[in-house]
């Protein structure tokens, strides 16, 4: 282990002893990221790219599945040689507000994603914002145990998924509610016109997320840079390079001989995917099936990210009882049958027709009893969602020190991400080869289930119960 590494140890003995305004800071960055993962990502854009832009249904998945795999590819490259040249050079804030940078310009240039427009350099300014959104995400996550203490770093992070969560649903609430219209009538759901002028034939209610997700990361992250003390400053960044690569090098064999983290990481990278997967195309392939409009979507998306924000504030208080294995775990069981039941439901029937939901469709939102199925399954999702990611992020938190976080931050992203072009890849391909969108989900379960087994055999953190 190297001098630096010995060093981290001596200083981890002392509780971090950050003001709460500090803390509070630094989760804000969950609430200014999270809007595009919610408006962007699942439930307004994404749908719209599918359904409008492309071609066919099948065609517009395939499309953003691959956009994703790329994205993902690039991550896992790159974020575990980002993450220990940050623990060489120390402050985590200059890096983030240049991929904050990056991923503002991107969001913009996705209002110019009208119907007709190339579907390729759509994916690719979709993808960009992703790569800079994670890596963004990276440093954040890493300057986590230089500021909360071991006990309180479970309930920390699940409260600070709420709060993302929450401000996701505020975003997607005002999309809903003043943006996104009817094209036949040009009324939102209210029964007033769009903001801004906004015109839904034209795509741009759709299109207008992009901007709009991009101010209020903008504005969100300010409290971070503001309040959220940084590490010191280490060395120039040519050392810092150098240093950086020659640890991560003795990092990743480090990471072979703590078996704990290393059958953590092998876990999460099959499970993460999985995750990652069903965020990304759930909405996109709701939209495909039923035929939902944006408001629809949106509307599930709201009520989605309800339940997110209740599931948050309950694993808070059972990842510091219980640990945040078992938070973790019991997340993948219900993630898995959320999975297992939106892919057996269909129009008219669910469990792959076992229960048949005839009925005619009353006209109104979610006027079939096949779409009520699809979200009371939809359901288990989000009170999954955010639990399985932010006891995550604390369970590793937990397993190291604050002067190595960067390094193993970065190596948790690869974990996350190493694989994660392969579920959007099978998607992708399966949905392209069978021209069957529901097959094409059903991969999704196949990651679910050998990230949870893995899991079942990997030990808790030292400090279990906090």
């Amino acid at each position: 282990m190297s001098q630096s590494i010995g060093a981290a140890v001596a200083v981890d003995e002392t509780e971090p002893k950050t003001p709460r305004r500090g803390i509070w800071g630094w989760m804000f960055f969950d609430w200014a990221a999270q809007p595009f993962f919610t408006v962007v990502t699942t439930f307004i854009f994404g749908p719209y790219f599918v359904a409008r832009m492309a071609a066919d249904p099948a065609a517009g998945q395939a499309a953003w599945g691959y956009g994703i795999a790329a994205a993902g590819f690039i991550i896992a490259i790159l974020s575990p040689v980002l993450g220990s040249i940050a623990d060489q050079t120390g402050p985590r804030k200059p890096w983030i507000a240049f991929f904050a940078a990056v991923k503002i310009a991107s969001l913009c240039l996705l209002w110019f994603a009208a119907p007709g427009s190339s579907l390729f350099w759509v994916v690719a300014v979709f993808s960009l914002a992703s790569i800079a959104a994670e890596f963004s995400t990276v440093f954040n996550d890493s300057m986590m145990p230089r500021l909360v203490s071991k006990a309180e770093i479970g309930k920390v992070s699940n409260i600070a998924w709420g709060l993302g969560y929450l401000g996701g649903m505020i975003v997607l609430i005002f999309v809903v509610a003043f943006m996104a219209a009817s094209p036949e009538t040009g009324k939102t759901i209210i029964g007033v016109d769009p903001v801004f002028g906004l015109d839904p034939k034209l795509g741009e209610d759709a299109r207008a997320t992009g901007p709009l997700s991009a101010a209020w990361y903008f504005i969100f992250i300010l409290p971070m840079f503001i309040f959220t003390p940084d590490g010191r400053k280490g060395v120039p960044m040519g050392a810092a390079v150098r240093r950086g690569l020659a640890e991560l090098a003795s990092t990743i064999g480090e990471v072979r001989r703590r078996s704990g983290i290393l059958r953590f990481l092998v876990a999460r990278m099959i499970y993460q995917d999985g995750v990652a997967a069903l965020l990304a195309l759930g909405g996109v392939f709701a939209a495909g099936m039923f035929g939902w409009s944006i408001t629809e979507i949106g509307i599930f998306g709201i009520i989605l990210n309800v339940v997110a924000i209740f599931g948050c504030l309950v694993a808070s208080s059972l990842d510091t009882k219980l640990g945040s294995k078992t938070v973790v775990m019991v997340s993948l069981v219900m993630l898995t049958v959320a999975t297992l039941g939106i892919v057996s439901t269909g129009p008219g029937y669910t469990l792959f027709g076992g229960l048949m939901l005839p009925g005619a469709d009353s006209g109104g939102l979610f006027g079939t009893p096949a779409e009520i199925a699809y979200i009371v399954f939809g359901l288990l999702i989000g009170l999954a969602f955010g639990p399985v990611q932010a006891s995550s992020r604390s369970y590793l938190a937990r397993s190291v020190t604050a002067a190595e976080a960067g390094r193993y931050f970065g190596i948790y992203a690869l974990a996350g991400r190493a694989t994660s072009f392969l579920a959007p890849f099978m998607v992708a391909t399966v949905t392209a080869l069978s021209g069957s969108p529901r097959l094409g989900m059903a991969m999704i379960l196949l990651f679910l289930l050998g990230g949870l087994a893995v899991l079942r055999r990997t030990p808790y953190p030292a400090d279990r119960k906090g």
